[in-house]
């Protein structure tokens, strides 16, 4: 896989060939909120669009207490600790410590996308937006106090660094999507400068391209001076944070501006009865390219069902396995005395991994996991073969009795919590007989 670095407004990204096929992206992110969607509740939902030989697993990591001196080790630097972490459950790229996309045991959902604009994307190593997405979803138990945590820890740390597992320096800003039980935020970033906006539309959704624009909330105390002093602003016009902070060539992001406005429409055809299984139609469609096939290809997904009831648990649906039209979303619940989720959990190689040893990137390991593993050669043939046929048919019947299980608790809660504790790896292996049954 060779990438070529390409300069436009003087800001670096790798960029492997004008088809889009081989073009680096990122994701499509999405939310919908009462009264867009059925029985008040709010359906959050992500693909993670990566290298296609990018393994992503699904961890879990409970609550902990720390002294409060201890220091944390995140994908390239050390930050730190906080004095108390929330549990959380994350769908990420098996070779970092951050997460692409996550929840929390406080319902906190956030997925993060790559921008690029008139700032340069840092190849110095700091904080990565995935690092940010675990961060906040770790120290924040509402939406809001997400982007109080995120905005801090960038002021503090920065971001940068090869957002890829490779030598070739893949760089990006991050804009993010948060939601809670009662309301979305969107965060958008160009190095340490940021704006925020809470969600006040039924859905929103984003793309690889900046998308607040007079309408913010809260911003870096700095941003509006700083876009002056390089003379992306007069000081005197409206500010709108896109336009002052995107590319004046609209190249870049053209194929993100596509996948928007498909994911736009699709919300806005079922607004009013936007539900999870809804939520998996837009992530599995490919004519949008928001399922993407290629050299970047959708290689996780998550869907996120969340009453607006307190009493009620949040249904959180995630893949672990490449492009959602040939995965199952499987079920996870937080419970008290959660089990580690072994098979979607990569190995790990401590500090003989690649990824930290100096120079980094020198050699890539196995990471699969074992659902990789059996469903990698599967997906291959399930729309070539008969026999995949009959196993995509088994993959859908076995989701389906899944949500509808987790309809009885999203309706009547939970009264047996010891019996979810192995809710998502017990699916797992469900799903893993499906592919080695005759």
């Amino acid at each position: 896989m060779v990438y070529h670095v390409t300069h436009p407004d003087n800001c670096f990204f790798i960029s492997s060939s004008a088809d889009p096929k081989m073009r680096p992206s990122s994701c499509d992110t999405f939310v919908a909120l009462p009264p867009a969607t059925e029985k008040q509740r709010i359906i959050f939902g992500k693909n993670s669009s990566r290298p296609c030989d990018e393994v992503q697993e699904v961890v879990y990591f409970p609550a902990r207490d720390y002294t409060g001196q201890e220091k944390l080790e995140c994908t390239y630097i050390e930050i730190d600790q906080v004095p108390h972490t929330y549990a959380v459950v994350l769908s990420r790229p098996a070779w970092l410590w951050g997460a692409e996309m996550g929840a929390n045991e406080h319902q906190v959902c956030i997925g993060n996308e790559a921008v690029w604009g008139r700032e340069c994307a840092d190849s110095e190593e700091a904080l990565l937006g995935m690092d940010l997405v675990r961060l906040g979803l770790e120290r924040a138990n509402t939406a809001e106090k997400a982007v109080d945590v995120i905005t801090e820890l960038l002021e503090k740390y920065g971001q940068g660094g090869s957002c890829m597992e490779d030598e070739c320096g893949f760089t990006y800003h991050n804009t993010f999507l948060i939601s809670d039980r009662k309301e979305a935020w969107l965060l958008e970033t160009s190095a340490k400068h940021w704006a925020a906006e809470r969600v006040e539309d039924a859905y929103r959704n984003i793309s690889n391209q900046y998308g607040i624009t007079t309408k913010i909330d809260k911003e870096h105390p700095k941003m509006r001076e700083y876009a002056q002093s390089k003379g992306w602003w007069d000081g005197k016009s409206q500010f709108n944070f896109a336009t002052v902070y995107s590319f004046t060539t609209t190249a870049r992001i053209e194929e993100a501006e596509s996948r928007y406005s498909e994911g736009k429409k699709m919300l806005e055809k079922r607004e009013g009865h936007i539900t999870a299984e809804t939520m998996m139609d837009i992530l599995r469609d490919k004519d949008s390219g928001i399922n993407m096939e290629g050299i970047f290809m959708t290689t996780g997904s998550m869907v996120s069902v969340i009453p607006k009831d307190p009493t009620l648990p949040g249904v959180h649906y995630f893949t672990a396995t490449p492009d959602p039209e040939r995965s199952i979303f499987k079920p996870f619940i937080f419970v008290k005395n959660l089990k580690l989720l072994d098979e979607t959990t990569s190995p790990t190689f401590g500090s003989d991994d690649p990824v930290k040893k100096h120079p980094r990137f020198q050699s890539k390991p196995d990471r699969r996991h074992e659902l990789f593993r059996k469903h990698d050669p599967v997906s291959i043939i399930i729309e070539c073969r008969k026999k995949g046929k009959i196993i995509l048919q088994r993959m859908r019947t076995l989701e389906k009795e899944k949500m509808a299980q987790m309809e009885e608790f999203l309706l009547h809660g939970v009264e047996e919590p010891d019996l979810l504790v192995n809710l998502f790896s017990s699916t797992a292996k469900e799903e893993i007989v499906i592919y080695t049954k005759p």
